[in-house]
């Protein structure tokens, strides 16, 4: 059997959302994410997926048959250039604008964009602002 690593993040082991349009999500996801540095992971019959974040349609047996409500996830970038990039790209594959890049006021340094994907979920990229991380990630060997 071959080794695999997984490098997950803080809260989240995965999120799964069930969409109408396949294609338009994945146009939507590979820029928007591409802009943060998150490659696709892969993709099969009625489903893609980059790093905790699994998109497929009602094809798919994950899906139970139903779409999955409107959601609000954020994803963490690496700098301010990552979350402009990120509207940016997003915006260009069929995002909708939810709030431009800016400073918010969740605490100092909050810096972030919002765009609705194509299936209505609000969708985030937050810089933080300078920190110092333990890790990058968890690295999770099997």
């Amino acid at each position: 059997m071959e080794t695999r690593q997984l490098h997950r993040g803080r809260l989240l082991d995965h999120l799964h959302l069930v969409v109408r349009d396949l294609a338009a999500s994945r146009r939507f996801y590979t820029a928007a994410l591409g802009a943060l540095g998150v490659p696709m992971g892969g993709e099969g019959p009625g489903f893609f997926w980059a790093d905790e974040l699994f998109v497929s349609d009602l094809t798919s047996p994950a899906s139970n048959g139903a779409l999955t409500g409107r959601s609000h996830f954020a994803f963490q970038a690496a700098d301010r250039e990552a979350v402009e990039r990120f509207h940016r790209e997003g915006l260009a594959a069929g995002g909708a604008d939810h709030g431009a890049p800016g400073e918010r006021a969740y605490h100092p340094g909050y810096y972030a964009a919002f765009l609705t994907d194509p299936d209505g979920n609000n969708v985030e990229a937050v810089f933080h602002g300078e920190a110092k991380r333990s890790a990058a990630s968890v690295t999770v060997t099997f």
